[in-house]
């Protein structure tokens, strides 16, 4: 009697294995790999607190998500995740999905004087023993999140930021691979850090939120907008992302083009200084955005400006972007993209406009509180064919001077102002720019920085300005 029971206990616990297995197998697997953030240190509970075990409960059980983080390990092989026992348990656990969060011990001494020399050997090694699995899983490297010790000697943000962010994006871009910025989002909440470098459990939710995101997104079939491009192009990085320099009418020209293309193939258009404050293009471009400049400086928004931008538009729809776009203008880059708008209401999708100038009288021409510059207010009146100041008194091709053509379109706009812009004055621009748009009956919002003068332009954290975007362009 003894060995049946013996004999129904095996075969119970077999039965059990096996449905278990063949249930497991067919789920999307997930791996985390990383360090003591992905392990949940410094947590109450970091089975259940940890960011992948909050994934788990976001993704629910279609998904199994693992989480293979380990404390105090580095890329680089001098104390290296690639030589724990947990990274072959990783690569045995066959993923569909991995998610790599290293870096943050790698900006702390001793390591950090490795990483020119070895961190991108290292982390690319790391990628290929992943990428040599049959079938090869999607890999996401993940930025590592904001560090608020002070401590120079340990993880400062400062060699993060400087340091190991630009080699994590050069890895992305050689080996071309997804990225997730986890650096921006976790800006300016050191209170979920409580002790200064793991986050709490609101921390981690933070970024599980954002990698369920990336699990969920649904991506637009093959696309490489490059193909259609007619003229010779170089391929450069921008922040780890593929960007191609051309010519277009004679003028300078740039695609960036994201890993996984989101679905309706999202694009937003940047005008004038290109690169600065890049957070909120970044942010995007995780996310399936394209990210497009097409330079018409300086023209400030002339029927010349117009023309070239008519025609890089047509060709950037006809290459198969979306037919509306996002326009996204800085400083005097907001007359660019408000004058355009006014002559193409229905091709704008949303409006994300940062300090911008509205009135040319105020910036350049210095007509008001603004000091201007009397070197642009010449370029000014010669775009405009002006010899004389007195001129410039009937100027009307300012944004201030469209509303009703601006509002045609119904689409948002979203302004962000420094309250102490002594360049352009906000309440030359954006606050009466504000009254007009609302009393027309248009959608605006705008966003104060109390004490901000003209700089620094956007936000540290990108977030409002990236879901005022992603709701703009019913993004799901």
């Amino acid at each position: 009697m003894k060995k049946e029971k013996i004999k129904k206990l095996i075969y119970c616990f077999l039965v059990s294995f096996f449905i278990t297995s063949s249930a497991l197998a067919q789920k999307i697997r997930i791996a985390c790999v990383g360090n003591s953030i992905t392990a949940g240190a410094k947590l109450n509970d970091p089975p259940k607190e940890s960011y992948p075990a909050q994934l788990q409960r976001l993704l629910g059980d279609q998904y199994a998500v693992f989480n293979f983080g380990v404390s105090g390990k580095t890329v680089v092989k001098a104390n290296g995740y690639a030589v724990t026992s947990t990274f072959k348990e990783a690569l045995l656990s066959h993923p569909d999905i991995v998610f790599i969060k290293l870096g943050t011990n790698d900006s702390r001494l001793p390591y950090r004087l490795d990483v020119p020399e070895q961190f991108d050997d290292d982390y690319k090694s790391i990628i290929s023993a992943f990428r040599q699995q049959s079938p090869s899983p999607r890999i996401i490297l993940l930025l590592p999140v904001t560090s608020y010790l002070t401590d120079t000697a340990r993880q400062a943000d400062s060699v993060i930021t400087h340091l190991i962010i630009p080699h994590i994006q050069q890895v992305a871009f050689d080996e071309k691979i997804e990225l997730v910025d986890l650096h921006s989002i976790t800006r300016n909440k050191e209170a979920l850090f409580p002790d200064q470098l793991h986050p709490s459990v609101e921390g981690a939710a933070i970024i599980a939120k954002r990698l369920y995101e990336a699990v969920i997104q649904k991506p637009a079939k093959p696309f490489d907008i490059f193909e259609k491009i007619d003229t010779a192009y170089t391929v450069s990085s921008f922040h780890g992302y593929d960007c191609a320099d051309f010519t277009f009418d004679g003028r300078s020209a740039k695609i960036v083009k994201p890993r996984i293309i989101a679905k309706n193939k999202p694009w937003v258009w940047r005008a004038r200084f290109w690169g600065h404050e890049p957070q909120t293009d970044i942010a995007l471009l995780d996310r399936g955005f394209h990210i497009v400049y097409c330079d018409v400086a300086e023209l400030f928004g002339n029927a010349e400006a117009i023309g070239i931008w008519n025609r890089f538009y047509d060709f950037l729809k006809d290459a198969g972007l979306s037919k509306k776009a996002v326009l996204e203008g800085m400083s005097r880059g907001g007359v660019y993209i408000y004058n355009w708008a006014a002559a193409n209401p229905k091709k704008v999708a949303g409006i994300y406009a940062d300090a911008p100038v509205l009135d040319l009288r105020s910036w350049p021409g210095g007509k008001g509180k603004g000091s201007g510059s009397a070197g642009d207010w010449e370029i000014f009146k010669r775009d405009y064919g002006y010899t004389t100041e007195e001129q410039t008194k009937d100027f009307k091709n300012n944004p201030l001077d469209k509303i009703a053509a601006i509002i045609k379109g119904r689409y948002p706009m979203l302004h962000v102002v420094g309250d102490a812009d002594k360049v352009v004055p906000a309440d030359e621009n954006t606050v009466l720019f504000e009254k007009k748009i609302r009393a027309a009956g248009g959608n605006i919002q705008v966003i104060h920085k109390p004490g901000v003068g003209h700089h620094p332009h956007s936000l540290s954290d990108p977030q409002p300005i990236v879901n005022f975007i992603l709701k703009a362009v019913n993004y799901n």
